[in-house]
Parts: C-alpha cells; sequence; structure tokens
C-alpha cells in the first residue's frame, strides 16, 4: 500500500504539492492528470525516491520493486534484446548470486541460485523481452540491432520495453504513448490491462487512459484530489462537483449580501444595534465556498480561411519517397491517386515506416514525387504542423517576437489575409487568446516546457490562416487543450488530413480515414474501432505465421517426385529466392551505411550548436541539422520497409522447403 501523509513538496519556490493525504492499494490501476505544470512527474519522481518530500511522510513497503521508463535517451553498443532483457532486475539479481556462488566453489549457494534463476523465469526470459520488442513494433531482423543505431524515439521504446521487463510491483509511466502508433499503442493497452502490480500512469491521450485505469488523481493548485473510475467518469464526476459548488457559492453570496444589508442598515439605529452585531459575527465565522475558477481555460478558433480553391490538391499516378545516397529512387507508397477537397476531414492511419510522413512531406512540398504529379489549387495556403518544427524555435526569442517575423515575413510575400493586421497590439491580442498574454508572450522559448512550445507552433501555424491543416498536432498538449483544439478543428471552414495516434481527437474531427500500408494508400472502409479490429488481427495473423508457417498439404492423387526432381525444385527455389533476396540485401547495406554517416553527422552538429556562441553558426547549424534529422526519419523507414520485405521472403523460403515432399 502507497500512503502520503499531510506531504508537501516544493520545486524551488513553486510549492507542488501542499498537505496531501493519499492511498493506493495493490493492484491499484491509477491515471494521474493534470494540466502541464501542475507538478505530475514531480510526484511520480518523489514515489521513485529521486525527490524528498519537504514536509509530511510518504511510505511504501520496503520490498516492492518500483519501475518507470528512463527519460534520457540510451547510448548503448548492447543489441536490443539484450537491453531490454538487462530490465529485469530479479533475473539481473539471480545471475549475479550464481556467478559469486561458483567463483566460491560454494555448491549450496550454486543450487539456490539456480533455483532463483528458474523462479525468475529464466528459461524464456529472452522470449519475453523479444515478444516485448515485437507488441511495440520491432520488426524481427531489428531484435539484434545495436541500441545506438536506433533514432530517439525507437531508443525511447526500447526504454519502455525495458520497464515493462521488470517484475515490478509499482509501474510508474509518464506519457508512454508519445513515441507509440496505433499499433503499439493498442497492444500496450493489452498488456497493462493484464499487469497485476500497482500502476500509475500520466497521459494525455483520454482512450488511453479509459482503458486502462480505474482510479483518476487530479492535481491542481497543489492539491489532489482522488475520483473513482477512469477519465470519462472523472470528467462527469467533477463536472457534477463543480456544478454543485458553484451553487453553493451562489446561494452563500446571496445570504452574505441579506446579511451585509442588515447589517448597512440598522447598526446605527439603538434598537437593531444587536441584531446587526450578531449578524456581522455570523458573517465572520461564516466558512466561506469558493468561487469556480474558468479564467485561463483555452478556447480558440480558426478564423475564416476565405475562399479556397476547388479541388485543393489532385494526385496523379504519385509515387512518393526518398533519393538515396547513390541519387536511387527508393518508393514507399506507389500509385496514388486521389484528390483533396475542400472541407474534407481526413486522418491518415497505418503503422510507423509505412509512409504516413512521406506522404504529408510530398503534398506539403518538402518531399518531391518520385514520380506522378501532385497538382495544387490555386492560392492554396497549407498549415504544416511536424514536430521537428518545434526543434528550430528559436530559443532566445520570444512568442511576440516569432510571431511578427512571421508577420513581417508574411506580408514582404504578398499574402496577407484580408483584415489581417500586423500591428503589436493585435499580435499580442492574438497570442493571448492562446495563453501568451502578458509576460508570458515576451518568455524565451528556451525557458519554456515542451507543451507551451507545442502551443506556440500550433498559434504561428493558425495565424496563418491556412486552407489545410497537415500532420501530427498532439504530442505535448495537455487534455485541455487538445480538447480547445478538437473544437476548434470542429469548427474549422478548411479541409484536415490529421495524423495523430489520439483516438479521440481523430474520432471527433475526421469522418473519413485513409489507411497506408504495404506501398499503397487506400480508402479504410469504417471507423477506428473497426481498425482497431483490424490491427488485432493483423498482430494475430503475425503471430501465427511465425509460431507455425503453413505447410502445403500434399496431394495423394499426384505421384510423388523423386528424390532427383526433389532436389532440382529445391534449388530452384532457393535461386528464385535468392534472386529476390539481392537487390534487397544491397540496398539494405546502402542504408546502414547512410544511417550510420546521418547519426554521425547529427552528433557533430548537436555538438557545434552547443559549442556556438555566434548566432550565425547556431542559424546554420540549426538548419543542417533539421535537414538531417528529416533525411535520418526517411531512410529509417524505408531501412525498416526493406528489413520486413528480406524477412517476409526468408519465412516463405522456409515455409516453401518444409511444404517439399
Amino acid at each position: 500500500m502507497i500512503t502520503l501523509r499531510n506531504v508537501t513538496l516544493r520545486r524551488g519556490a513553486k510549492v507542488v504539492l501542499d498537505g496531501v493525504d493519499l492511498t493506493l492499494h495493490a493492484g491499484d490501476k491509477v491515471g494521474l492528470v493534470g494540466r502541464n505544470g501542475s507538478g505530475k512527474s514531480s510526484l511520480l519522481a518523489l514515489l521513485r525516491g529521486e525527490l524528498h518530500e519537504d514536509a509530511g511522510q510518504v511510505e511504501l513497503p520496503r520490498q516492492w520493486r518500483v519501475a518507470h521508463v528512463a527519460q534520457e535517451i540510451p547510448d548503448s553498443d548492447l543489441a536490443a534484446t539484450d537491453f531490454v532483457l538487462a530490465g529485469d532486475t530479479r533475473l539481473a539479481e539471480a545471475q549475479a548470486q550464481l556467478a559469486q556462488a561458483e567463483a566460491r566453489g560454494d555448491g549450496e549457494a550454486i543450487a539456490l541460485a539456480h533455483a532463483a534463476l528458474a523462479d525468475a523465469g529464466a528459461h524464456d526470459a529472452r522470449a519475453r523481452a523479444q515478444a516485448l520488442l515485437l507488441g511495440l513494433g520491432f520488426a524481427m531482423p531489428e531484435l539484434q540491432r545495436p541500441v545506438n543505431h536506433f533514432s530517439g524515439g525507437w531508443r525511447m521504446r526500447l526504454q519502455l520495453a525495458r520497464a515493462l521487463m521488470c517484475p515490478a510491483d509499482l509501474l510508474l509511466l509518464d506519457e508512454p504513448t508519445n513515441h507509440l502508433d496505433l499499433d503499439a499503442l493498442v497492444w500496450l493497452e493489452g498488456w497493462l490491462q493484464r499487469f497485476a502490480g500497482t500502476l500509475l500512469v500520466i497521459s494525455h491521450d483520454r482512450e488511453f487512459l479509459d482503458a486502462v485505469t480505474r482510479i483518476t488523481l487530479h492535481l491542481e493548485h497543489a492539491r489532489l484530489q482522488r475520483y473513482g473510475g477512469n477519465y470519462s467518469h472523472f470528467e462527469a464526476q467533477r463536472a457534477q462537483q463543480l456544478q454543485q459548488q458553484q451553487a453553493a457559492w451562489l446561494r452563500q453570496q446571496e445570504r452574505i449580501a441579506q446579511l451585509q444589508r442588515f447589517v448597512d442598515r440598522f447598526r446605527a439605529k439603538a434598537t437593531k444595534a444587536r441584531q446587526a452585531q450578531s449578524r456581522l459575527k455570523a458573517l465572520a465565522r461564516m466558512e466561506r465556498v469558493a468561487p469556480v475558477l474558468t479564467a485561463g481555460e483555452l478556447a480558440f478558433e480558426f478564423a475564416d480561411p476565405g475562399q479556397m480553391p476547388n479541388p485543393m490538391l489532385t494526385l496523379h499516378d504519385v509515387t512518393v519517397g526518398y533519393l538515396d545516397a547513390a541519387g536511387t529512387s527508393r518508393p514507399i507508397v506507389e500509385g496514388i491517386r486521389c484528390s483533396v477537397l475542400p472541407g474534407q476531414r481526413i486522418g491518415i492511419l497505418g503503422a510507423n515506416g509505412q509512409g504516413k510522413s512521406t506522404l504529408v512531406k510530398t503534398l506539403v512540398g518538402v518531399l518531391p514525387p518520385l514520380a506522378g504529379r501532385v497538382q495544387v489549387g490555386r492560392g492554396l495556403r497549407i498549415g504544416y504542423f511536424a514536430q521537428h518544427e518545434l526543434d528550430v524555435l528559436r530559443a532566445d526569442e520570444t512568442p511576440l517576437q516569432h510571431l511578427q517575423r512571421l508577420a513581417r515575413d508574411t506580408e514582404a510575400a504578398g499574402a496577407l489575409f484580408n483584415g489581417q493586421s500586423t500591428r503589436e497590439q493585435d499580435l499580442r491580442t492574438f497570442l493571448g487568446s492562446l495563453q501568451f498574454d502578458g509576460d508570458a508572450a515576451l518568455q524565451p522559448v528556451g525557458t519554456m516546457s515542451g507543451g507551451e512550445r507545442a502551443r506556440l507552433a500550433l498559434a504561428l501555424l493558425i495565424w496563418q490562416r491556412p486552407h489545410l491543416l497537415l500532420d501530427e498536432p498532439t504530442n505535448h498538449l495537455d487534455l485541455s487543450t487538445r480538447e480547445a483544439l478538437a473544437l476548434a478543428l470542429t469548427g474549422f471552414d478548411g479541409t484536415v488530413l490529421l495524423v495523430s495516434h489520439d483516438r479521440a481527437l481523430l474520432r471527433s474531427v475526421c469522418d473519413t480515414f485513409w489507411l497506408v500500408g504495404g506501398g499503397r494508400l487506400q480508402p479504410f472502409d469504417g471507423d477506428l474501432d473497426d481498425y482497431q479490429r483490424y490491427l488485432l488481427e493483423q498482430a494475430r495473423q503475425r503471430r501465427e505465421a511465425l509460431a507455425s508457417p503453413a505447410a502445403a498439404s500434399a496431394n495423394p492423387a499426384t505421384p510423388s517426385p523423386t528424390p532427383q526432381q526433389r532436389r532440382r525444385e529445391q534449388a530452384q527455389r532457393r535461386q528464385h529466392v535468392a534472386n529476390q533476396l539481392r537487390p534487397y540485401q544491397r540496398e539494405h547495406a546502402a542504408l546502414e551505411a547512410r544511417l550510420d554517416a546521418l547519426s554521425a553527422e547529427q552528433d557533430a552538429l548537436l555538438a557545434q550548436l552547443g559549442a556556438a556562441s555566434d548566432a550565425a553558426t547556431r542559424a546554420e547549424a540549426g538548419r543542417r541539422l533539421k535537414a538531417v534529422q528529416a533525411e535520418l526519419a526517411e531512410v529509417e523507414q524505408r531501412w525498416l520497409t526493406v528489413a520486413e520485405a528480406i524477412e517476409a521472403l526468408q519465412r516463405q523460403a522456409a515455409a516453401d522447403a518444409a511444404a517439399l515432399p
């Protein structure tokens, strides 16, 4: 059982927890919610023992194992499977116990160590680690790939798998869904639902919280309030609570006014002085009900985008992909024929590495099509919100300076919308609508949280009054900001193409879905529930294919082939597979070499950014870093596609060999 008694916690001058009491029992599944910056991560750090309370008492069972996802990006040459396997602390302790016993030559200790290894599940530990990796979206060839060969997002998935590998009594997860696509997210929900220990998770994904939690803790104004039920139940209970509080406050205000009127009227009259004094004392003793404060709630809207071209975009037999280091075209999605019309709301679905981001970058003009033609409607304004845009926000500039620069560039290009003002006061008013009011508009970006930077990037996009909105807009945004964004998108008169793993946002905004997979773009006939069933079915088929490849049954009516015929057929099949594999293997080697070169250049640029003293050098390094990271993502996606093709051919070859009599 976890117990907090009258706990106070400070971070610098800020009080994060103020006299908090809390009890959680073994096996509780708890969601921790609250605005960005309210102190949720600090509470998890307190439970991990990384912070210590300033007052009060925190009690956890002494024997409990606590697991969490390390936030630093690992840089290890361990294979992915071995890195995750090291997260099983009980197994590691048993292995260390055995090594010490063998070094001493202590037979009894060796026997006890082997028993501890059996209890820790040493016999299937590697298989369990690999099952975690496969569930989180890693392909079979990647299981032995060194950790430092993966990008930052995939390394964070490795950290998550390592935390899940730990046989924990208490699992602490801080935004575990940020780097997951829908496939991995659905798998993680199922895993956490089966987890037998106590879970405390911070997330801004409503449907994820609803699926895995049964208790909700709301952190606000340094106070922690417990609610029974998942996030949807919490919302309903809190809304009712706030209504009751507001009604009680209004009744009390009426009573206070009534008493005050009596005092003001009769205080000077000798015959009523005693009654007036009595009412004054009643006012002084009255325990005041706090009003419901709604100030600070984010609410914004997209301005009218004006006249829109029809169609906005038309794709004529388009192939999207990239050029490798040798200048060879590497297609990812081919034969795209579609149009984007005014008012459409399209959600783009598909696993990581299938080409969603490549498609969006081609639509926006960041990448040229490898084949075919993208026809752009005349005067089309595209609002493109990509996550790497956050990296090029200037750390030493303020939100107002960012918007002023955008306004100057827009004005110089003659692209100002009718009625769009570049006056400083109007720009400040606009920023205030997205909670960058007063001093917040003058705060350097480098001192902002991830959520504040994401909100600034969103503000810059909204100011441009786009016709068409693209890509993933919700990472780092808290639940209330996501809900405000969903409302704004619902009222947006333009077109939305949305790449997101936030199912609540997709449900509320999109009415049409496209599926990217297997090198094709096609309409998905169904809703998100259908897509989730589709993902589960695909995962089941992959497991069955890996566990027991189907063997072709022999036809008894057909004469059995002679040994010479069997050898000839086997040789032909091997040659056929080798011919198919050869170009993929050459490309795979070239991609790995390019990944190594890009990773080295990225590290050098990061070091240059840290050491640069002048703005021009930092700007040039930042621009090059953005280009390197974009190419790294594209090459990595193609590497995954090629690896999966190689794996499929090898599986097919094994199945063919098994099918031969």
